[in-house]
């Protein structure tokens, strides 16, 4: 318990046995529950999670890498004093500039000025992993996406239907294990993404 709410923290996993092992292993004390996705993993994932304590969902659909989770309660402390309903930690400005590819880096800026000129909403890290909120923000929003656009959707939803939303920095380091992001194909989804809905086509 943290400020007496009950934090539960949801990790999708696809192979990433000594990825999940370090940020399990790095929870803070106020984390209630831990969540991993086993997103079909072929390798230990699920075991090693299990092992660690954390309650194990099977999901076929890939989610997302993992973030610093020393961060939560901070979060959740800036989320209370704000009186916001969703909180969304970006990385930038980078506090390591080599722990993101200049591609990377450069993708994630066009799409999220995309997501700022297509829906008139300034985010400062469209692309983020990371996010604090209410579990009853979740009953306001329209999700549709079930891929990498995921991401961007429930940032652009929490501000479109009037939630209170704000976002705080966190410190990025490298990534742990292999990275299974294909960067123009998931780029160019996530930007047709972001028109189709501007234009109500989903």
């Amino acid at each position: 318990m943290h400020r007496n709410l009950k934090l539960s923290v949801v990790i999708p996993c696809y192979n990433e046995e000594d990825g999940v092992r370090e940020v399990i292993g790095r929870m803070p004390a106020a984390v209630d529950e831990v969540v991993v996705v086993d997103n079909n993993c072929t390798d230990r994932t699920a075991e090693v999670a299990a092992g660690l304590g954390a309650r194990v969902v099977p999901e076929r659909t890939p989610g997302y890498g993992t973030y610093p989770p020393e961060e939560i309660p901070r979060l959740v402390d800036e989320l209370e004093h704000r009186k916001w309903d969703f909180l969304s930690a970006s990385r930038f400005p980078l506090t390591d500039r080599n722990a993101m590819h200049f591609s990377n880096r450069l993708g994630n800026w066009v799409l999220t000025v995309a997501a700022g000129v297509l829906f008139f909403k300034p985010i400062r890290d469209s692309q983020s992993g990371m996010w604090v909120f209410r579990r009853p923000a979740l009953e306001r929003m329209r999700l549709t996406s079930d891929g990498m656009a995921f991401s961007e959707e429930i940032k652009l939803e929490a501000v479109l239907r009037g939630l209170a939303f704000g976002e705080a920095h966190i410190p990025y380091g490298a990534r742990i294990g292999e990275v299974k992001l294909q960067k123009w194909r998931d780029g160019w989804d996530n930007l047709l993404f972001l028109v189709r809905k501007r234009l109500g086509l989903l």
